[in-house]
């Protein structure tokens, strides 16, 4: 199963460390990566595996959102069939 991670904040050290190394403890392989920062603001977006994850879809979003609660981030994941059908033109 792949994923959709999106990552929005104020820009601050170790938010790409801390998303990943969230992800890594759960098993998640990232395959693609974009980020930038606009002014002050941080976005990053993540295509990842979740097939040979130990947690379950919802065991990988309470990890982010620990993440995200931690850092005062917005993270979103939605698997990526919702997110593609979502934003179909």
């Amino acid at each position: 199963m792949k994923a959709v991670v999106t990552v929005v904040g104020k820009d601050t050290k170790g938010i790409i460390a801390k998303v990943s190394g969230a992800l890594y403890e759960a098993n998640v392989n990232i395959l693609d990566i974009s980020q930038t920062i606009m002014q002050d603001l941080f976005t990053m977006i993540m295509l990842v595996d979740c097939g040979e994850s130990k947690d379950d879809f919802a065991g990988i979003d309470g990890r982010l959102q620990a993440v995200a609660e931690e850092m005062g981030l917005s993270i979103r994941v939605q698997r990526e069939e919702i997110f593609s059908s979502m934003h179909k033109i």
